[in-house]
């Protein structure tokens, strides 16, 4: 324990160290108490346009009502908080999954609070290193908060009646983790579905749980219209439409599909084919992790909805795919009790990705507005500012050959069971 505890004190230590001497500036923490002081100062929200660097605001009013405390904040205590908080973020999550992975893949050693701590201090220390984590810190983003909120959620006891609160806080602060509640929620149609054949009661825990992540969602949207009526309104009936407002498509940091089909194309506007391309991943993401969900695969089908929200959403920038943290935990887990070379060499892969930052060897534009060097993009530059879009792809096909794992498994196990019964059955009989 304490050798762990040194371990990622020091990967921590160097980590804020190096930040500060590549001079970040944590660019969005500085947006975030933009949007506080303009709840304060009764302005308009969505009209708001904050730093040099003329950034809009994006998420719903209820983000902007919690970042109004930042206000009370000097700027250097400010950035030193958020950075801390977010590093304490990074071993909440990594310990989340741990958990997760633990309890999906019947792992003893995951399963032990003080076991998992222990590897949670380890695996901090290496993860923290990865590009999305970093350029999450780099910003001061939220992107390891909303994870922390889901993770908890799924790793609750599925009992719990309270469980779904994480997932409707995440989704009233940024819209993406609601597709979590739509997970639970076909999960809970089906289960539902089968209930009911089977002569039983139709409501169960997954539905019990989208409810609550849904009333949650509405009940906090509904409070912060009551405060913020003008940008609530504004927000849900013009800004929710507005997919370019956060930045341009083909931005390489756009990790999601659009962002991808945009510099495949050589196009601001890939259009029809990005929509297409969505539609088509959200159907397999959705029936993917709806079908490892049903067999209690939880981790799979947890990770399997965030690679399938990350993909489909308009602007899923680098430091969004944080939850490339829980994908490689789940592989690293997977590869240790599984064995297979396969695995490996794709965890491998996966690491190279998310470690390189080849995404930021291409040239790429940045803010500039005339010049879009990734709509010139040569095959090779593609590749490396694909590569997480292609990471998420590719861990959905391992989902879903998984999933035909799981269910030849079963199929064998229950084959096992009635031969055993039948040969039961005959023994009983001569005897």
């Amino acid at each position: 324990m304490l050798t762990a505890l040194a371990v990622c004190l020091l990967s921590f230590t160097a980590f804020w160290i190096v930040q500060r001497l590549a001079g970040v500036t944590l660019l969005d923490v500085m947006v975030y108490r933009a949007e506080g002081m303009t709840v304060r100062q009764g302005g308009d929200l969505y009209a708001m346009l904050a730093t040099e660097h003329e950034l809009p605001t994006t998420y719903p009013p209820f983000a902007a009502l919690l970042f109004t405390p930042l206000t009370l904040l000097s700027v250097p205590l400010m950035r030193t908080l958020a950075t801390g908080f977010n590093l304490l973020l990074v071993l909440g999550v990594v310990y989340l999954a741990l958990r997760l992975v633990g309890n999906c893949l019947r792992l003893p050693s995951l399963q032990q609070r003080g076991r998992r701590f222990v590897v949670a201090l380890w695996m901090s220390a290496l993860l923290v290193w990865s590009e999305p984590v970093w350029t999450t810190l780099r910003y001061g983003q939220i992107n390891l908060l909303l994870a922390l909120l889901v993770l908890w959620d799924l790793t609750r006891r599925i009992d719990n009646r309270w469980a779904g609160i994480g997932i409707g806080i995440a989704a009233a602060i940024k819209l993406t983790p609601a597709l979590f509640a739509v997970m639970l929620f076909l999960a809970g149609v089906v289960q539902a579905v089968r209930l009911i054949r089977a002569g039983q009661r139709w409501w169960n825990p997954r539905l019990r749980q989208a409810a609550v992540a849904t009333g949650t969602c509405v009940l906090v949207s509904a409070a912060s219209a009551v405060v913020l009526p003008y940008d609530s309104r504004r927000f849900w009936t013009e800004m929710i439409f507005s997919a370019n407002r956060p930045g341009k498509a083909e931005d390489t940091a756009n990790q999601s599909l659009r962002g991808v089909v945009a510099r495949l194309l050589h196009t601001a506007d890939p259009g029809l084919w990005w929509a297409a391309a969505a539609a088509l991943v959200a159907v397999a993401g959705l029936t993917v992790a709806v079908a490892l969900l049903l067999r209690d695969r939880v981790a799979w089908a947890t990770i399997a909805c965030g690679m399938t929200a990350l993909l489909i959403s308009p602007v899923s920038w680098s430091h969004h795919w944080v939850w490339a943290v829980p994908a490689l935990i789940l592989l690293i887990a997977e590869v240790r009790r599984s064995g297979s070379r396969r695995l490996l060499a794709l965890t491998s892969v996966a690491f190279l990705v998310f470690y390189s930052f080849s995404l930021w060897w291409v040239p790429h534009s940045g803010s500039s507005m005339s010049v879009r060097h990734e709509l010139d993009q040569n095959p090779g530059q593609f590749l490396l500012s694909a590569g997480y879009a292609l990471f998420g792809l590719a861990f959905l096909t391992l989902a879903a050959l998984r999933l035909r794992t799981t269910e030849a498994a079963s199929t064998e196990a229950q084959s096992g069971t009635q031969a055993e019964a039948q040969a039961g059955t005959q023994a009983v009989a001569k005897e």
